[in-house]
């Protein structure tokens, strides 16, 4: 089966030092590149990561400090990738979760800008998982009915990779699939749109899952105290949280989505305070064509977004000094003050 594309489909395969997607590296690269007219280009590159290869990662690719030491690094080789890569959506086996945000991580670090905004993403997993739930090597040999050799090389899981989707695409294009909410469609087919859809459910905003978008197609917190909550309404409420998120130990790719938001919602509330003065100046001069005193112009404005004034308030009875029929004052007398010499013994 040939795979119906408008533009490039680049499936790719990363082996790194760890599975943090912030600060571990790329050791090797493979994509191959599957073109709209049938042909495939590939590139496979080993990488010197610039960090020490745990051994437990060693032991699973089988790439140990020795092979790399001679190799570039991803600042060396990274706009090489980029212009290889071009405009072509991009498709891997948990790439969504993993490779996608672990390379964008590398271009970030090393100021190569790889736009992602229109290119469409292929998790050959989701579709397995979500409709065997196997692993790369079961899925290969249950799709293939073949075993991967020199699994865990870079190149040999890409290859799997893309054959085990074009046996996905004959075994499903006519099958039913019910998602959680009961709606059934036929959503394997050969077509990278269709693919994006149903490989990108969750939605996720930065890839790593920190944010995804909600029904409304919102950019919402997905962990910790806001979970769920609107990305701009969070600011709203607590716009520290952004701070802490920037100073946190977070995926650069994650940090810039976050500044996306957090300029859009800044441009709202500058907005929104421009509109604030505008309408203030506005029923300044309508006062001032109205020959108000300058005084009760500046006042116009706060008047009129001010609760109303009752017109006739209810007086406030307070203590008063002054008495309404003050009774007249006494002559001093003998009498008077013999009492006061009587009482103060004076």
């Amino acid at each position: 089966m040939k795979l119906n594309l408008k533009r490039p489909l680049a499936f790719f395969d990363l082996e790194t030092t760890g599975v943090n997607v912030a600060s571990d590296r790329i050791v090797e690269i493979a994509i191959l590149k599957a073109m709209p007219d049938g042909t495939e280009v590939v590139k496979s590159m080993r990488i010197n990561p610039e960090i020490p290869i745990p051994l437990a990662s060693s032991l699973i690719h089988g790439i140990y400090e020795e092979h790399i030491k001679d190799a570039p690094t991803f600042a060396m080789v990274a706009q090489e990738l980029a212009d290889f890569i071009g405009d072509a959506d991009l498709a891997g086996y948990n790439s969504n979760r993993f490779d996608i945000p672990v390379l964008l991580e590398e271009f970030l670090r090393v100021g190569v800008d790889f736009d992602m905004s229109d290119r469409k993403f292929v998790d050959v997993q989701n579709i397995f998982h979500q409709m065997e739930q196997r692993t790369l090597r079961a899925a290969y040999k249950f799709y293939c009915d073949k075993d991967i050799v020199n699994a865990h090389s870079a190149e040999a899981d890409i290859t799997a990779t893309y054959h085990v989707l074009l046996a996905q695409l004959e075994r499903y294009k006519d099958m039913d699939f019910e998602d959680k909410q009961g709606n059934i469609s036929k959503p394997v087919q050969n077509d990278v749109d269709a693919l994006h859809v149903f490989t990108n459910m969750n939605k996720p905003v930065d890839f790593a899952g920190r944010m995804v978008y909600n029904e409304d197609n919102q950019e919402t917190f997905n962990f910790g105290k806001h979970k769920g909550k609107c990305c701009e309404q969070v600011f709203d409420i607590e716009p520290s949280y952004y701070a802490w998120m920037k100073q946190g130990d977070f995926p650069l790719y994650t940090k810039k989505k976050l500044d996306e938001i957090w300029a859009r919602w800044n441009k709202k509330k500058d907005e929104a305070k421009a509109a604030k003065l505008a309408q203030q100046a506005a029923l300044k001069e309508q006062a001032a064509e109205a020959g108000m005193p300058e005084a009760a112009q500046t006042a116009a404005p706060q008047a009129a977004q001010s609760p109303q004034v009752q017109k006739n308030p209810v007086p406030v009875n307070r203590p008063s000094f002054k008495q309404a029929n003050p009774k007249p004052a006494k002559d001093i007398t003998n009498d008077m003050l013999e009492q006061l010499k009587m009482k103060f013994g004076k």
